[in-house]
């Protein structure tokens, strides 16, 4: 008898713990070609908005020590394309299927809400809070517990399924805006996303990156992201998803150990396509090794003493 790496998440059940992160996936398809996308526990789409957006001009991405910058822009075909065009093929997948989606207005988001629930096959909606809000002088929503309550809760009235809210690390305290969305209705919360850096080539004098700033993201901001899951697992009741610098079956460990009950990979898919089927492996050696029947056994078991 196997290890069972089933997981509970949100009202859905997840074959296993491991999920793509949005951005660094695409739409599922890119992946197809490399290995078997229904082994994965869930696919997480890149943000989807309501209109196509061409992103930042090139550069858009930036190596660093341990990680790298991005600054892409939200670069998508829109909800129009979305439904259309990649939903078709996302159906096909015997896994689950997370939507991200983004806006610059809370009415943005409740329309996205409500056209993406209503697809088929579409099991929960994961709600970038870390975009510019228009109506608040660009300040990102997910800034301050209020801006981020608000587009919650807006979007849990209009779903039909499941609403994860993804994170910022940019705030002064993480597990205030946690309690928010928690007290707004989400279903599940998802961090860490990007921390803002920058880049500067001391040949030319200028940015490396086109927009100036970007997202770091990578090993060097594991233990950021594992701080922030830990304090904000301890301190609500729903469900967490783990994401930051996650590139084997230990940095996994590490993130259910800290109380998530999933995780997710994305820029270790950049230089290891495959890496998600390894981590998989990985993770049940481990729990073989050390006599569990199931990978729940481990989930917030880390201890201080």
């Amino acid at each position: 008898m196997g290890i069972d790496l089933q997981v509970k998440f949100a009202g859905l059940t997840l074959k296993n713990p491991i999920l793509t992160a949005s951005g660094c996936f695409g739409y599922g398809e890119e992946a197809a070609d490399f290995f078997d996308l229904d082994k994965l526990g869930g696919i997480v789409t890149k943000t989807i908005t309501p209109l196509p957006r061409t992103g930042h001009p090139p550069p858009k991405v930036v190596e660093t020590d341990s990680g790298m910058l991005n600054a892409i822009g939200l670069t998508n075909v829109g909800i129009d394309k979305f439904i259309s065009d990649k939903m078709p093929f996302l159906r096909q997948a015997d896994t689950s299927i997370l939507v991200n989606i983004g806006g610059t207005t809370v009415d943005d988001y409740v329309k996205l809400t409500e056209r993406i629930s209503a697809e088929s096959d579409v099991d929960a909606i994961e709600i970038n809070i870390s975009c510019p809000n228009v109506d608040r002088g660009g300040l990102e929503f997910g800034a301050s517990p209020e801006g981020a309550a608000l587009v919650i809760r807006a979007c849990k009235d209009v779903s039909k399924v499941p609403i994860i809210s993804k994170l910022s690390p940019n705030v002064t305290d993480i597990v205030a805006v946690a309690k928010a969305v928690e007290d707004a209705g989400a279903d599940g919360i998802s961090l860490i996303n990007t921390l803002v850096g920058t880049a500067i080539d001391i040949k030319t004098g200028k940015f490396k990156l086109s927009n100036g700033f970007g997202g770091l993201s990578g090993p060097a901001i594991k233990p950021v992201a594992l701080g922030m899951v830990y304090k904000v697992a301890s301190n609500v009741k729903i469900p967490v998803i783990g994401l930051g610098g996650i590139s084997s079956g230990s940095d996994v460990i590490e993130f259910l150990m800290a109380g998530a009950s999933a995780v997710q990979i994305g820029t270790a898919c950049f230089a290891e396509p495959l890496v998600f089927l390894r981590v998989i492996e990985e993770l049940t050696a481990y729990l073989e090794r050390k006599g569990h029947a199931n990978v729940t056994d481990i989930i917030g078991t880390v201890r201080k003493d």
